[in-house]
Order: structure tokens, then C-alpha cells, then sequence
């Protein structure tokens, strides 16, 4: 009953209907985080590390993590000593997170309309959420709004692996592989094939830096993780 009514209601497409989007997350918010330890075979704890060593978070700057989920990758900027706030769409995910980590401050938020105030946070990080936006542009656009001037921005997001044989090897896991497996763990399969698609839809490293350009920001720069399956992308405010 339940995949039926993923089938039918929750699994969102390529459009990225805000509501079906929502929907999705919270039907996974659960299981989320074990799943995707899971699927990635535990490189997400790495690429978690990755980012928090990009940002250089300091004590007592603000950081805003967006797309947070659970707060997984929010709790190491607060053990960093920073005031970090995790923002996500998802009211599911918000409700799992602050169960865990009721001293996080949790807050639901739409990344194209974010409720801080302008030049409210030293940087702002994103992983694994930016494709899943509704307007893409609109979101690097209002992270760099609520940015200070002379802010970060961190982007972790999947890409496009360099290595051609490589790619193709795991362009064959994305969509054949990972479904299967997800069923297996996932408490809403069905999401993880409009997961993959999204990725493979996505544009490679090049094509996300002009964008983040593009809506404002500066010396936009990135790292290949994982041989490219992930991209760190850097810029400032």
C-alpha cells in the first residue's frame, strides 16, 4: 500500500513539483540516513568531512546548512563551536532531526524564498540538495542574498565522473543497481529512482560553476570527490 501510494503520489519527476518534492522527503525522512550510508557504501561520512573542511567553519560564525535533512551534516559545525542552522523543506525530515538532535535549530524553509534576513550567515552549504530545487538559479540566488559579503558558499552535490570507464560503470549502478538496493533499506524505494534520474540529469562540474557565477558569486572554484561521482564547489560573497 504504501509503494502504491509512492507510485501514485509522492514520486516526484524531472519538473520538481515543490509538493511532490516535499512529499517524497518526508516519506524517506526515516530511513534516510541509513539508506544513504548504505547506498554509497559509507563515502557520504567522507563527504561530509569534505565539506566541513571546505567552509573552515570558526567559532561563533554562522552557518546556515541548507537542505539539512535530519541534521546529520549540521552537528559538525556546531562540534566545530559555530551557531549553525539547518534548513530544509521537508517538515518530515525537520521532525526526525529535532527528535535526535533537539539542541539544533531547526528551521523549515523554501530555498527560493529563505526566511533570514539579508547578510545573515558567514556561509552557507548545501549538499546533495540543490538539484532537487525547484528553480536552481533562484536558490543560488538567495543563498547568496542571505550570505555576508566576503561569505562562503559550499556546494556538494553529485557529477559527472572524469574517467570515462569509470562513468559508465556507475551510470550503470545509478540506474539499475541502486533501485534494487533501495528497496531492500528504504522505507520508500520508489523516491531513489527519482533520485537517480536527477542526477543523471544534472549538469557536470563546469556547467554548476558558470551557474553559481552566474547568480552572483565569485571565485567559484571545485574539488572532484570519489573521482568526480561527487563535486565540492567553492565561491564567495
Amino acid at each position: 500500500m504504501v509503494l502504491v501510494r509512492l507510485l501514485r503520489v509522492t514520486r516526484a519527476d524531472l519538473s520538481k513539483k515543490p509538493a511532490e518534492v516535499q512529499a517524497m522527503f518526508n516519506d524517506v525522512a526515516k530511513r534516510y540516513d541509513i539508506t544513504n550510508d548504505i547506498l554509497s557504501l559509507g563515502q557520504d561520512r567522507r563527504w561530509r568531512r569534505d565539506v566541513i573542511n571546505a567552509v573552515e567553519p570558526l567559532p561563533g560564525e554562522r552557518v546556515l546548512d541548507l537542505a539539512a535533512g535530519t541534521g546529520t551534516s549540521s552537528q559538525p559545525f556546531a562540534d566545530a563551536g559555530a551557531e549553525v542552522v539547518p534548513c530544509d523543506f521537508s517538515i518530515g525530515m525537520l521532525q526526525v532531526g529535532k527528535q535526535a538532535k533537539p539542541h539544533l535549530m531547526f528551521t523549515a524553509g523554501d530555498g527560493t524564498k529563505l526566511p533570514f534576513a539579508d547578510a545573515s550567515f558567514d556561509a552557507v552549504t548545501i549538499s546533495f540538495g540543490l538539484r532537487n530545487i525547484v528553480d536552481t538559479d533562484a536558490g543560488l540566488r538567495e543563498m547568496r542574498r542571505v550570505t555576508k559579503p566576503g561569505g562562503r558558499l559550499v556546494v556538494c552535490e553529485f557529477s559527472t565522473p572524469t574517467w570515462a570507464p569509470f562513468r559508465t560503470v556507475y551510470l550503470e549502478y545509478l540506474m539499475k543497481a541502486l533501485p534494487p538496493v533501495a528497496r531492500a533499506v528504504s522505507s520508500s524505494p520508489d523516491a531513489y529512482v527519482y533520485l537517480a534520474e536527477s542526477i543523471r540529469a544534472w549538469p557536470d562540474q563546469q556547467g554548476l560553476a558558470d551557474r553559481i557565477t552566474a547568480a552572483g558569486w565569485t571565485a567559484t572554484k571545485w574539488r572532484n570527490l570519489t573521482g568526480g561521482i561527487v563535486a565540492l564547489h567553492h565561491a564567495i560573497a
